[in-house]
């Protein structure tokens, strides 16, 4: 249901998504709850690797991704989908741009610090860092701006992280950030838009 709503305060005391229930166990935090399924369903080494160094690696990636990545690649979505959609008024091209040179350098540090000349951030193996990152960086080029057009080391890492997970899977995953931008045509409950607007504008 609604994430303000008194059954969802129940499965996160931040009332945010993502959140997990598993009987009356309950998890907030999208990398915990990574965390928490993977060591549940007892997945694949690779994922999460027992080695304690591999494992440190992704523990690495998973901490610095917040601050770096997720900082600046959701916001190009909200500069360009859905601030304008709850405000009803587009924001300064200067904002975007700002938003383009943090990511720019996100990028350069992921390729060089993380990337190198791996396959994928750990190593040969896809890890759980792989999937937290793909899932970040495809919010950009959802909304036109494509980050991997001019980064071929960045492109390859791409290609490599669909086929491991399966073309048909990776873009059904991804299926409506590709699509965000449909959502400008959508309607928007007037109440809703009076709430947020103000809020989504600071």
């Amino acid at each position: 249901g609604p994430s303000n709503s008194e059954g969802a305060g129940k499965v996160s005391l931040l009332k945010k998504v993502p959140a997990l229930k598993d009987g009356d166990f309950t998890l907030a935090e999208c990398t915990a709850i990574l965390l928490y399924l993977s060591r549940k369903y007892n997945t694949p080494d690779h994922w999460y690797p027992s080695d304690i160094q591999k494992r440190a690696q992704v523990d690495e990636y998973l901490s610095w991704h917040h601050a770096n990545i997720r900082a600046n690649a959701p916001k190009t979505m909200w500069i360009k989908v859905l601030i304008p959609l709850f405000t009803g008024q587009p924001l300064p091209s200067e904002k975007l741009q700002e938003v383009m040179e943090g990511l720019s350098t996100s990028l350069k540090q992921f390729e060089e610090r993380f990337l190198q000349d791996k396959a994928f951030i750990i190593g040969s193996e896809i890890s759980l860092a792989d999937l937290v990152a793909i899932v970040e960086l495809m919010q950009p080029v959802g909304v036109g701006c494509d980050i991997f057009e001019d980064r071929p080391r960045l492109m390859e890492w791409r290609r490599r992280v669909e086929d491991a997970v399966g073309k048909e899977l990776f873009f059904q995953a991804h299926e409506m950030i590709l699509n965000i931008k449909e959502l400008s045509n959508i309607q928007i409950d007037p109440q809703l838009k009076e709430h947020l607007a103000p809020v989504l504008m600071k």
